[in-house]
């Protein structure tokens, strides 16, 4: 399997940025036109979207999806405008460059993408070389727990910065994180889900030069939620979603062999 080299940003606030290199869903999101993000699986499968309804501003984007147990997933981003953009995204929270508590301001670490380029995040990156692992767990389980933190659970942020002149910043700091990996078996049954500290992958990056605009080109909050959770809001359309049924198996044993249906007027009498 080919490795994806990513390019590390250096931000003019002394904040790194990453890029990393690189389609189903249950409707159209209201995204601008320039920028896609979806959550997927390993396979490249988009998991569901459905509406959160209209945000009052503008530049504001909306959406639940739905999360399933124990599953890996990535947060990929098309940029299909002529510009570069940095990416402040928050799992929770926080920031998963960093993992600081997020603000989604451009003085953060964030990764960048050049024009037209598209790129999946899977994990909290511990270092220039390696990421851990997003997967979908209960909140006792999850990253921003571990630090305490429930202030934004179940929400991926990313909010997306266009680029100004780059400038040159010579000295950069790498941090990693240092949280031990959380195995993703120990998953309970809580109303609410959280993002685990997954298994250790490696993601090589390097640093380019981006210095962000002050104000977000958009700002996009992705409700992760269990598919019962979905269904009892009434945020998915569930009624149609009954338990197979197993004619070998479900059918009580309470009567004997009847006749044919052309033959029931020669039933013997005991």
């Amino acid at each position: 399997m080919q490795s994806t080299i990513r390019k590390l940003a250096v931000l003019c606030m002394a904040a790194a940025a990453l890029a990393a290199a690189a389609g189903a869903q249950a409707f159209q999101p209201p995204w601008p036109r320039d920028i896609e993000v979806e959550i997927v699986a390993d396979d490249g499968d988009a998991f569901p979207l459905y509406s959160a309804g209209a945000s009052s501003r503008s530049t504001t984007y909306r959406a639940y999806v739905e999360a399933k147990r124990g599953a890996r997933y990535g947060v990929r981003v098309h940029n299909r405008s002529n510009r570069r953009v940095g990416l402040v995204i928050a799992v929770d929270g926080r920031n998963i460059l960093s993992g600081d508590k997020s603000y989604l301001r451009p003085s953060e670490r964030m990764y960048v993408l050049d024009p037209h380029e598209e790129a999946t995040y899977s994990g909290w990156r511990t270092g220039r070389d390696r990421i851990n692992r997003f997967y979908f767990t209960d909140v006792d389980d999850s990253y921003a727990e571990a630090w305490g933190d429930r202030t934004a659970m179940g929400v991926i942020a990313v909010a997306v910065f266009p680029e100004r002149e780059p400038i040159v910043v010579h000295r950069h700091r790498e941090r990693a994180g240092a949280m031990p990996a959380a195995p993703a078996e120990s998953l309970g049954r809580s109303a609410e889900p959280g993002t685990g500290f997954g298994e250790e992958e490696h993601s090589p990056s390097s640093r380019v030069k981006f210095r962000p605009e002050s104000r977000p080109r958009a700002r996009i909050f992705l409700k992760y939620e269990w598919r019962e959770t979905l269904c009892r809001k009434g945020i998915a359309r569930c009624d149609h979603e009954h338990r197979r049924h197993n004619r070998f198996w479900d059918e009580p044993d309470t009567h004997y062999v009847p006749y044919p249906p052309d033959r029931r007027e020669h039933r013997h009498r005991w």
